[in-house]
């Protein structure tokens, strides 16, 4: 008899765990996710023919894996896009026969540059901040001296114990350049004060990156080698996307997983999950219409909230893992789209752009005044997701929670709030407005604080089930990007193959500073 994996959600980490059962195991995956749509956090939404990402994704990895596994996927370009025709961009391209014309097929993953910069003070710094003469005219000489003393005393006398993600700031780039520009972003981005939050979030998002390396990378930058082998990922100036958005990567997997015996139904909730010595053994799916059915299997892989697990599992947990689940927080995502005639802002670098559109990827907003943590430049992504390339498309990103004013305010109300965000910091002007659309995501972000810091207690819970793997972003509770979410989907399956109970190396995925120096890429 064909053995049976049931998993939890259909993002990034459940369709990669899907995929590699079906390539390395007769096992028949049977994917149940809540929504409507594939790809989580990396799903793409069409609105009036638009192609718009919900959050920025970059397809980028130190892992051959994961590259490898994308690519299989959505062969890179063999020719120039649209867009890199016009603006007479060079660019890396495929030489392998055949490889897809990104006018002519629809199966291809673009190669873009990348821009990423923080506004601040009305003006634009780089991403990472530089100690350049640009930076220091920009910002002002005296907070410039401050920034370069503060620097030298934290390398002269570190923090040696870091308890907080302000001490890991503080540690990598001094007191006033943490006060500066990171503290009060990431207090926006959680809502808390970073010496309340667990330092891991630095650990897994920014790793090894400080102002030396930023400067280092700098001056490598006048070499003409690639510069994606090796370097931080938070530096990494090009980056891959598929041609329809970052979702077509997910809606493309999911129809190879069918293809391979695979199934993925929709709009199906996991609500509860029975279990009996340390084993899983079924679990309750509840349909749009409340309809209930229950649904045995061999194996389960949950990218569920880790929360949301826990509760389902029932009475029979233990009170004190109960009590962590409960307490654990999360951070719920809105990206209002807003379509314009133009930009107040214009392109003042060197960098060709159609219809003098600012060149970034997305830009950091410092600014105190604006609630949004960053916005998009859909333009810059694929010049195929848009139906009028003469509009100018943002997509403007918020962290909240459920609880929070912004959360529960109305699509329409969404909007105004975000026009009048971008105009009082003078990005945009609300009458060049042509358009507007908002797309919502809860538990989006695990969060490093409420009872995060006894997060183990879970851990040792549910690794004590030998069929149970939790995966992904919210499956762990970690901050992960999407290739790291992938890997863990790999090597729980590789797990499962081996009979292999120990859980450590799945936990370790994107917690020790170089566990992806194995596996780098080079860039061809």
């Amino acid at each position: 008899m064909i053995k049976k994996a049931i998993i939890i959600g259909a993002g990034p980490a459940g369709l990669t765990a899907a995929y590699e059962l079906l390539k390395k195991t007769d096992i028949q995956p049977v994917i149940y996710e809540m929504s409507g749509g594939i790809g989580g956090i990396s799903k793409t939404v069409n609105y009036k023919g638009n192609l718009l990402d919900v959050g920025s994704h970059r397809f980028f990895s130190k892992s051959d894996l994961v590259m490898d596994w994308w690519f299989n996927l959505l062969p890179l370009q063999g020719k120039r896009a649209k867009d890199d025709k016009k603006l007479g961009r060079k660019i890396e391209l495929s030489k392998k026969k055949g490889a897809p014309d990104p006018e002519k097929d629809d199966k291809v993953m673009l190669v873009r540059g990348r821009l990423t910069r923080i506004f601040y003070l009305k003006k634009f710094f780089d991403y990472p901040i530089s100690l350049t003469l640009e930076t220091m005219t920009k910002i002002g000489f005296l907070r410039m001296i401050k920034i370069v003393v503060s620097y030298v005393n934290i390398r002269l006398k570190p923090i040696r114990e870091e308890k907080s993600l302000e001490d890991f700031f503080i540690n990598r780039f001094g007191k006033e350049l943490y006060l500066t520009f990171f503290k009060d972003y990431t207090e926006k981005l959680w809502g808390i004060e970073c010496n309340k939050i667990a330092p891991d979030w630095g650990a897994q998002r920014i790793k090894g990156l400080s102002i030396g390396k930023a400067i280092r990378h700098a001056l490598s930058e006048m070499r003409k080698k690639d510069q994606s082998k090796g370097v931080e990922t938070s530096l990494i100036a090009k980056f891959y996307t598929p041609k329809y958005g970052a979702g077509q990567m997910w809606e493309t997997a999911s129809d190879e997983i069918e293809k391979m015996g695979g199934k993925i139904y929709l709009n199906k909730q996991v609500v509860r999950i029975n279990w009996e010595n340390e084993k899983i053994t079924s679990v309750v799916i509840r349909d749009e219409k409340g309809v209930e059915v229950v649904e045995k299997a061999d194996y389960f892989f949950s990218t569920m909230p880790v929360s949301e697990l826990i509760e389902g599992m029932g009475e029979k947990v233990p009170n004190k893992v109960k009590k962590v689940a409960k307490g654990l927080v999360y951070r719920d995502f809105i990206s209002v789209g807003l379509f314009l005639k133009k930009m107040k802002i214009k392109n003042e670098t060197k960098i060709k752009t159609i219809n003098d559109v600012i060149p970034d990827s997305w830009v950091y907003v410092q600014e105190r005044s604006a609630t949004m943590c960053r916005f998009q430049v859909f333009n810059n992504w694929s010049p195929y997701i848009l139906k009028d390339e003469n509009v100018v498309c943002l997509g403007l990103e918020y962290m909240v929670s459920e609880k929070d004013k912004v959360w529960q305010m109305t699509d329409d109300e969404l909007s105004k709030f975000a026009i009048k965000d971008l105009m009082e910091i003078g990005v945009i002007d609300p009458e060049n407005v042509v358009d507007q659309t908002v797309a919502r995501m809860k538990k989006a972000y695990p969060a490093y604080f409420g009872t995060y810091g006894e997060f183990d207690k879970i851990k040792e819970f549910a690794d004590r089930f030998e069929n149970l793997y939790l995966i992904g972003r919210n499956g762990m509770h970690k901050y992960n990007n999407m290739d790291h979410s992938m890997l863990s989907a790999m090597e729980a399956v590789d797990l499962l193959i081996n009979h292999d109970k120990n859980r450590t190396s799945l936990w370790n995925i994107n917690s020790e500073n170089n566990y992806h120096e194995k596996i780098k890429r080079e860039f061809k």
